[in-house]
């Protein structure tokens, strides 16, 4: 097995960390290699901001959980002291925080609404390549890393707090640092329960 293939199977995601700092350098050189990954038109709509500062990273992670707590209250779920100081810490104990963003600016303007949503169908698309790319730079740095979809819940909450512009759409947040856990290998489904060819239900 190549190392490459070996380095995307043996990935996991990885949700405690050792309480070290992780060099800068390290983290540009991871997305420097999140950047190589393909778009649409070639445009890399992706956008990165890297929180390492205790005070950034608690005052996002507390922003984030006010606003799910509002949300979910909505639904009429009870949401206890420990549960949210869980949500908090789950992101301000973590080394780094890297929200991942996306904009339109580079991307093709289309004459009508329709297209235009395909266009940003795209853009994130592009922005999940990068993201692929970043997780398993960070694997192979020897860092664990965790894709979180906590910020496309609470879009304007971030937006605001990290004074990104409107024309920047924040999208994931990857928490990430020196490993402390291991985690059990996942279960993955066979080929012949997603693949198909030719036609769908022609198994491959």
């Amino acid at each position: 097995m190549s190392s490459t293939i070996s380095d995307l199977k043996t990935r996991r995601s990885i949700r405690k960390y050792q309480q070290k700092s992780v060099p800068n350098q390290e983290i540009k050189e991871i997305l420097e290699t999140a950047s190589w990954a393909p778009s649409a038109h070639n445009a890399q709509p992706w956008r990165f901001m890297v929180l390492t500062e205790e005070s950034s990273k608690r005052e996002l992670s507390s922003a984030m959980a006010k606003a799910w707590v509002v949300d979910v209250t909505k639904d009429g779920q009870k949401i206890d002291d420990a549960i949210f100081l869980a949500k908090v810490e789950r992101f301000a104990n973590a080394p780094v925080l890297i929200l991942a963003c996306l904009t339109m600016d580079d991307m093709h303007k289309q004459p009508d609404q329709a297209r235009q949503n395909t266009e940003h169908d795209l853009a994130l698309e592009s922005l999940g390549t990068a993201m692929q790319n970043l997780l398993v730079a960070a694997h192979t740095k020897g860092l664990g890393a965790c894709w979180y979809c906590a910020p496309a819940f609470c879009k304007e909450t971030v937006r605001a707090l990290l004074k990104i512009p409107p024309e920047v759409e924040p999208a994931a947040l990857v928490a990430m640092g020196y490993p402390n856990e291991k985690p059990p290998v996942p279960q993955r489904k066979s080929l012949d329960e997603f693949c198909f060819k030719e036609s769908w239900g022609i198994r491959f």
